[in-house]
């Protein structure tokens, strides 16, 4: 749901429109939620998830965005931010948390820095999964990095239009900023922010 086209500014190009959330619940690190009753895990991503997460990423990026922005802006974001190098890159520096189900990646969040913030560059869900709590499980995940990285704030955007999206950042405590128009008749970036307290539950 992220839509920030700003890859350019960052470290790494780890950019993606961001996140088709779980809707109606919408690493190696051993911060997994193997407690998991539904057989998901929450984690940081490996090498090994590379093309679970490209699948998710294309799977994901033509329902989402076909109907708000058309198919050409789908093919840029593609080529842009969801190519083995891109992933690959988020992947080595520790910025991709991936939901497994079994063997197979079903959700995916990579964040990263922009100038002074935190942001929360893409969360998506795999259709067929929303409605079971990943889209807010991978949200804690990328809370809880923002906090042991002593961040005071998480700033995203997404692509006016995307109500799935508006919805499920509010609904997780995210306020609208700005907005910026990105021209060539595509939709607007809703900028928003949540802010985090310094005695928040990582």
């Amino acid at each position: 749901m992220i839509a920030a086209n700003r890859e350019d500014e960052l470290e790494g190009a780890d950019v993606s429109t961001t996140p088709d959330p779980d809707v109606t619940d919408h690493e190696t690190r051993a911060d997994a939620d193997a407690g998991a009753t539904d057989g998901v895990v929450v984690r940081g991503a490996v090498g090994d998830d590379l093309g679970g997460v490209l699948s998710v990423g294309h799977r994901t990026w033509l329902a989402t965005y076909e109907p708000i922005a058309g198919p050409e802006y789908v093919a840029m974001g593609l080529a842009k931010w969801w190519t083995s190098d891109v992933v690959t890159d988020s992947i080595r520096k520790g910025r991709t948390l991936v939901a497994v189900k079994g063997d197979d990646v079903v959700g995916v969040a990579t964040f990263g820095p922009r100038d002074e913030s935190f942001v929360l560059w893409k969360l998506y869900v795999l259709p067929g999964h929303h409605g079971h709590g990943i889209g807010s499980r991978l949200m804690e995940a990328v809370v809880a990095r923002a906090v042991e990285g002593e961040h005071q704030r998480i700033t995203l955007s997404y692509l006016e239009g995307n109500q799935q999206a508006a919805r499920f950042y509010a609904k997780h405590g995210f306020v609208e900023t700005h907005r910026e128009a990105p021209g060539s008749g595509l939709p607007e970036s809703v900028w928003m922010v949540r802010e985090l307290d310094a005695g928040e539950p990582a």
